[in-house]
């Protein structure tokens, strides 16, 4: 399965926001979306989830036009983490059977609870199951928001800054966690995140935005000190510890 973007323009009335956005990436491959705040990773995110409508361009799957696609196709294909995620006050195994909805017709099938089911298992939120959603911590919240966008059963799960406001200890649970999802299911990823050093751990490709355009689309390996000066203006000494890329400010 390959995602593509191909020259996506977006435009808020008549102030433009992103310029031509081009790249693509295979199941599998974890993309991390890099850029300044206001470089408009957010608003490129709801533009291939079709949250917002292209100016024009186009968002594919396998060639597939997801423009021309109703919103629950878009939902069986493409899970999306917002930041903010809000704990309602239903369990976290009814939160979890949320992403089952755009499969649902008439009432949950045994094969909606099987796969709510796995999931939880899956991310070791057995002793949670039962919990209210809104009596959680934030980086509980975060993965049974995650584990909904999985039970959705997508090709392509897109996730907005999941480690913001998280301690250190979570941040490395979230990220660890979404690696093994997405290789182990076969997945895409497309994550925006502030941590570069997290985002040069776990992700294999790397779209950075400057003044609303691409300003690099690169393999991990690929990756320069020039590229970060470029894009966050500071000066940094790239280097490697324990075989993991490692970005220090200068």
């Amino acid at each position: 399965m390959v995602i593509e973007v191909k020259n996506l323009n977006f435009k808020y009335k008549q102030d433009v926001i992103l310029n031509d956005i081009s790249f693509e990436l295979k199941t599998g491959e974890i993309l991390a979306l890099l850029g300044a705040n206001g470089a408009g990773k957010s608003t490129l995110l709801k533009c291939i989830n079709k949250i917002l409508p292209l100016t024009s361009g186009m968002v594919s799957l396998n060639k597939n036009n997801l423009q021309h696609m109703s919103r629950n196709s878009i939902a069986k294909k493409i899970s999306y983490v917002p930041q903010d995620c809000i704990g309602e006050t239903i369990t976290v195994f009814e939160s979890v059977l949320l992403g089952r909805k755009p499969y649902i017709k008439w009432d949950v099938t045994d094969n909606d609870m099987e796969i709510t089911r796995k999931v939880i298992d899956d991310l070791n939120l057995g002793k949670l199951a039962m919990r209210r959603a809104n009596e959680l911590s934030g980086g509980e919240l975060q993965k049974v928001a995650i584990a909904r966008a999985l039970a959705q059963e997508p090709y392509l799960l897109l996730l907005d800054e999941p480690t913001s406001n998280l301690d250190p200890k979570n941040q490395i649970d979230i990220l660890k966690l979404m690696h093994k999802s997405v290789k182990g299911k076969n997945i895409a990823s497309i994550i925006s995140v502030h941590d570069l050093n997290m985002a040069l751990r776990y992700a294999d490709k790397f779209l950075m935005l400057k003044n609303r355009k691409v300003f690099a689309y690169a393999k991990r390996e690929e990756v320069t000190s020039d590229m970060i000066k470029a894009v966050y203006d500071i000066e940094v000494i790239l280097t490697e510890v324990d075989g993991h890329k490692l970005i220090i400010p200068k």
